[in-house]
C-alpha cells in the first residue's frame, strides 16, 4: 500500500477546524446537569439560517413535524390570521384561501450531507456491520472508557505522560484485532497502524488526500463532530470548564481531539476501499467531488423545504404571544398594599415557582412574594464539612468565588456517608459483577423487593446538611471578615431592591425529590448549578441575621428592621411542600416561635395543597376529587416510586420571561409558563440592575427554553430518548440508550410527553419587560450576546407599559403581531 507524505497543516487550515470545534455547545454531566442551549455556539448567527444548515449538515429537525401543527390549527391552537401574517413574514405568495391546503401538504426532506462512512454504507451489504454504525460504537466505548475517572478500565502504555484522547485511541485501536473480524474486512486494522500520532499531520493529510478546499473543510469537520454530538457535547464542556478542574485534561482541546479520530476512521475507510475495491471506491469518489462542489445548493434545498414547518411554527408562536398579550393587558393589576407586610417570600424565577407564589398569595392580602435567581446572587460553591467533596452553586455560565462549608457537621452522618462509599466503591470495581453478587445477590434481591413496596425517600448524601449550624466562609483559603460578609449582603439587596422589610422574610430556594433518576440534577435549580438550592439560602439567611453584619449594614446605609427575621426554606417542586429550616443552636427561641406562627396561619398548608390541585391535572386526572391529605400523600407515593418516569414535568411548556413588579402580575394566572424576576424601574435610576438581568437570568431562561424546544424537535440529536433504557456512563458523564451508541444528551422523551401528546410546546421564548425602551436599546446596543439573541430571532422581546406591548427587533421598536 502506498502512504504519501503528510503535508504540513496551515494555519488558515488549522483555524478552519478550530472554528468547527468551535460550533459545538457544552453539556454539563449528570451530576452538576443544567439546561443549556444546544446551539449556544451559534446564536450569532440567525436562528432560520442555523435551522437550514443544521438540517443540510446532519438532517437535525429545530421545527415540529407538519402533522403536529396542523393539529394543532384543528384544536384551535394556530389561529387562520396568524397563518396568514407568518406566510406574509416569509414571502411565501399563496392566497389566503388556500394557504392551509399548501401549507399541509408534507414534502420529503433533502438528503443531509454524506460522510465518507455513509457513501460507502450506500454500496455495503446488509450483511455486514455498517460502517457509520460501529464507527459511533467503537468511538463512543472508547471515549467512555478514557474519560472514566472511577476505576479506568483503559491503561496506557506510557504511564509517565497523559496521552491525549487522539493518541490514547490510536495506541488502543492498533491493538484490536477484532475490528477486521466484526466489519468482515481483512487487513482493515493495518491501515490503522499507518495513521501519523500527531492530529495536524492527520489533517494535513486527510485535507490532501480528500481535496477539501476552505468551504468544504469546515462544513465537512463540523458534520463530523455533529455526528457524534453527544461526546462531542461534553468534550466541549471539558474544554469550557478547563478539564472539570482536572489539570492533565485543561490541558487539551477534547473536541479537536474527537474530531481527529472520526477524521481518521474517514481516511482509513477511504484508504482501504481504494486498495481493495477500486470500482467501488471510484463511485464514492464520484459522489463525494459532487457533494463537496455543491454545498451552497445543498443547503438552499433544505431552505426551500422548510419553509412550510418555519411558517406553522411562527404562526403557533404568533398565536401563543397573542394569547398571553391578552393576559397581561386585559385586567388592571390592583394596587398594592400600603402596610407593611406580614410576611415576604423571595422564591427562585423558575416557572415551577409561579403555581406556588399564586396558591401562597390567594392565603391572604398581607402576603408578598418575589423572584429573584435561584442562587440568591451567592457566587459560591459548596465544600462538605469533614470531606473533598465540593460542587459549584451558582449558574453554570459563572464560576464560584467564594467557599461555603458547614461550621459544624453531624459525625453520624459523615461516618454513614463513609460506608456508603466503601459500598459504592466494591459494588462498581470490576471484579464486584462476580464477588459482589455471588456474595449479596439474594440481599440485594430483598432490598429490591422492600423499595417497591414500601419505597422510601431516596436522596444525594451531600444534601443531607447539618442542621441548626453557622457556615464559613473563605476566599482563597481565607476566611471573609465581617465586613467582607457585609459587602457582599448590600451587594444581594441592592439588587433585591426591597422597600420595606416584613417581620418575617423568607428565602425560599427549589429542588426537586425523584427516585431512580440519573436526571434528578436537571429538576433542581439551575441557577444553582443543577442543585438543591438550600445552601444558598442557607447561607444568605444566616449572614443577614448575623448581629455584625447588620450593624455594619446600617453603617452602610441599609436598613433591616430589628423585628426582621430571615428564614430559609425549600420549594420541593416534585409535591409543593415547602420545608423551613433552622437557623442556630442558640436561637431556638426565635426559631420556635417563627415556626408556631406559620403553623398557626396554615397559609403553607393551603398554597400546597392548592398548587397540588393545579399540577394535578397534567401529572394524574384520578386525583382531582380526591381529599386534600390524601392527594398529598399520592404526590409524595410518586415521588418514592422508583419505577415512576415522570414524578413531574419540570420546566416544560415555559414560554415567557417576565421582567416586572409581582403587583402586575400577582392577578394572573400564568399557567406555570412564565418565568417571573421581580424588576421595578423606580428602583433602579441608572438601569444597572436590568442590565444584570438581561445579561444572566435571561440567557439562563433561553437555555432552558431551548433545551426543551430542541428536545421535542429533535430528541434524537438533542434528547436522550426513553429514559427506562438509560445507563449511566462513567459514574456521572451521561448515559447511553442502551449499552451503546452516542453519549445522549438532553432530556427524556418521558419529561416531554405523556405518551400521547407533547406536555412542551416548542416556541422560542418570549420576555416582557417593563422598563423604558431607551434603557433596553442602551443595554442591547452594549451586549453583543443581547443583541445576537434579539435581532438573529433566538428569542423575543417586547416592552411591556401598562395595556400596550412592543416588539424590539433589529434595533427598532414595532407593535407586535
Amino acid at each position: 500500500m502506498t502512504i504519501k507524505t503528510p503535508n504540513t497543516l496551515s494555519m488558515q487550515k488549522k483555524d478552519l477546524l478550530l472554528d468547527a470545534t468551535n460550533t459545538i455547545a457544552p453539556h454539563w454531566p449528570l451530576d452538576k446537569l443544567i439546561a443549556v442551549n444546544p446551539l449556544w455556539a451559534l446564536v450569532n448567527k440567525p436562528f432560520d439560517d442555523i435551522s437550514d444548515e443544521l438540517s443540510a449538515l446532519a438532517g437535525i429537525k429545530t421545527h415540529l413535524p407538519i402533522k403536529s401543527y396542523r393539529a394543532w390549527y384543528d384544536e384551535g391552537r394556530i389561529s387562520q390570521d396568524y397563518l396568514v401574517k407568518a406566510a406574509h413574514h416569509y414571502d411565501l405568495k399563496v392566497a389566503p384561501a388556500s394557504l392551509l391546503e399548501h401549507l399541509s401538504q408534507a414534502s420529503a426532506a433533502p438528503t443531509p450531507w454524506r460522510n465518507i462512512a455513509d457513501l460507502a454504507d450506500q454500496q455495503r451489504s446488509a450483511h455486514k456491520m455498517s460502517w457509520h454504525d460501529e464507527i459511533t460504537h467503537q468511538v463512543s466505548q472508547f471515549c467512555a472508557a478514557h474519560y472514566q475517572q472511577q476505576s479506568p478500565t483503559l491503561r496506557q502504555h506510557n504511564i509517565d505522560s497523559e496521552l491525549d484522547l487522539y493518541s490514547h485511541w490510536l495506541e488502543v485501536t492498533n491493538e484490536d484485532k477484532g475490528l477486521s473480524i466484526i466489519m468482515a474486512e481483512p487487513k482493515l486494522t493495518d491501515f490503522f497502524h499507518n495513521l501519523p500520532s500527531d492530529k495536524d499531520a492527520l489533517f494535513a493529510l486527510a485535507i490532501n488526500e480528500l481535496a477539501l478546499d476552505d468551504q468544504a473543510l469546515r462544513f465537512y469537520a463540523q458534520a463530523l463532530l455533529l455526528d457524534i454530538n453527544g461526546w462531542s457535547s461534553y468534550l466541549a464542556y471539558l474544554n469550557w470548564s478547563k478539564g472539570d478542574n482536572n489539570e492533565n485534561l485543561a490541558k487539551e482541546n477534547h473536541v479537536e481531539s474527537l474530531l481527529a479520530i472520526k477524521v481518521a476512521w474517514e481516511l482509513v475507510i477511504w484508504r482501504y476501499l481504494k486498495h481493495t475495491s477500486i470500482a467501488l471506491h471510484a463511485a464514492i469518489e464520484t459522489k463525494w467531488s459532487a457533494q463537496k462542489n455543491t454545498i451552497p445548493q445543498l443547503i438552499e434545498a433544505h431552505q426551500d423545504a422548510l419553509l412550510a414547518p418555519k411558517v406553522w411554527a411562527l404562526a403557533l408562536e404568533y398565536s401563543e404571544q397573542k394569547s398571553l398579550h391578552k393576559t397581561l393587558t386585559a385586567e388592571q393589576p390592583v394596587p398594592a398594599h400600603s402596610t407593611r407586610p406580614e410576611l415576604q417570600a423571595i422564591f427562585c424565577i423558575d416557572v415551577r415557582s409561579e403555581v406556588f407564589r399564586r396558591a401562597l398569595e390567594k392565603q391572604s392580602d398581607t402576603i408578598q412574594t418575589l423572584g429573584f435567581a435561584g442562587f440568591f446572587g451567592l457566587p459560591i460553591e459548596y465544600k462538605a464539612k469533614d470531606s473533598h467533596y465540593e460542587r459549584p452553586q451558582l449558574p453554570g455560565l459563572l464560576q464560584a468565588s467564594i467557599t461555603a462549608t458547614e461550621c459544624k457537621s453531624d459525625k453520624n452522618h459523615v461516618h454513614h456517608q463513609q460506608k456508603e462509599a466503601r459500598w459504592h466503591r466494591w459494588g462498581h470495581a470490576a471484579p464486584a459483577s462476580f464477588s459482589m453478587v455471588e456474595s449479596m445477590g439474594w440481599w440485594y434481591a430483598f432490598k429490591m423487593f422492600k423499595q417497591t413496596l414500601f419505597s422510601k425517600r431516596q436522596e444525594h448524601p451531600a444534601n443531607r446538611l447539618a442542621p441548626n449550624t453557622s457556615w464559613q466562609l473563605t476566599q482563597h483559603s481565607f476566611a471573609l471578615t465581617d465586613q467582607d460578609k457585609a459587602n457582599l449582603a448590600k451587594g444581594i439587596l441592592d439588587t433585591l431592591k426591597l422597600t420595606t422589610y416584613a417581620p418575617i422574610v423568607m428565602l425560599v430556594g427549589h429542588g426537586s425529590h425523584t427516585s431512580n433518576n440519573l436526571h434528578a440534577a436537571g429538576l433542581e435549580c439551575g441557577a444553582c448549578g443543577g442543585q438543591s438550592g438550600e445552601v444558598n439560602v442557607r447561607v444568605l439567611a444566616s449572614l443577614l441575621n448575623d448581629d455584625k453584619v447588620r450593624a455594619l449594614l446600617n453603617n452602610m446605609d441599609v436598613a433591616i428592621p430589628s423585628d426582621t427575621q430571615f428564614v430559609a426554606a425549600l420549594h420541593n417542586t416534585t409535591t409543593d411542600q415547602l420545608t423551613c429550616f433552622d437557623q442556630l443552636e442558640d436561637s431556638k427561641d426565635i426559631d420556635n416561635k417563627i415556626t408556631n406562627w406559620l403553623k398557626e396561619t396554615d397559609w403553607f398548608e393551603k398554597a400546597q395543597y392548592l398548587a397540588q390541585q393545579e399540577r394535578a391535572t397534567k401529572l394524574d386526572t384520578s386525583l382531582l376529587e380526591v381529599p386534600d391529605k390524601q392527594r398529598s400523600k399520592a404526590f409524595t407515593r410518586r415521588a418514592n416510586d422508583w419505577s415512576q418516569v415522570n414524578p413531574e414535568w419540570g420546566l416544560a411548556n415555559n414560554h415567557s420571561f417576565i421582567i416586572a413588579p409581582r403587583q402586575q402580575t400577582r392577578h394572573l394566572d400564568l399557567q406555570g409558563r412564565s418565568f417571573l424576576h421581580d424588576y421595578d424601574q423606580q428602583n433602579d435610576p441608572d438601569f444597572s440592575i436590568l442590565e444584570r438581568i438581561l445579561t444572566a437570568p435571561m440567557l439562563v431562561t433561553h437555555w432552558i427554553n431551548m433545551q426543551y424546544n430542541l428536545s421535542v424537535t429533535d430528541n434524537f440529536k438533542f434528547g436522550c430518548g426513553n429514559k427506562v433504557l438509560h445507563n449511566a456512563v462513567g459514574g456521572n458523564i451521561g448515559v447511553f440508550e442502551g449499552n451503546g451508541g452516542d453519549l445522549r444528551i438532553g432530556l427524556s422523551m418521558q419529561s416531554l410527553s405523556d405518551g400521547e401528546k407533547w406536555m412542551h410546546t416548542p416556541v422560542r421564548l418570549a420576555v416582557y419587560i417593563a422598563a423604558p425602551q431607551a434603557a433596553i436599546e442602551k443595554i442591547a446596543a452594549k451586549h453583543d450576546i443581547v443583541r445576537q439573541l434579539i435581532d438573529n430571532g433566538w428569542l423575543y422581546l417586547f416592552q411591556w407599559e401598562g395595556d400596550k406591548v412592543q416588539r424590539f427587533f433589529q434595533q427598532r421598536w414595532q407593535a407586535p403581531e
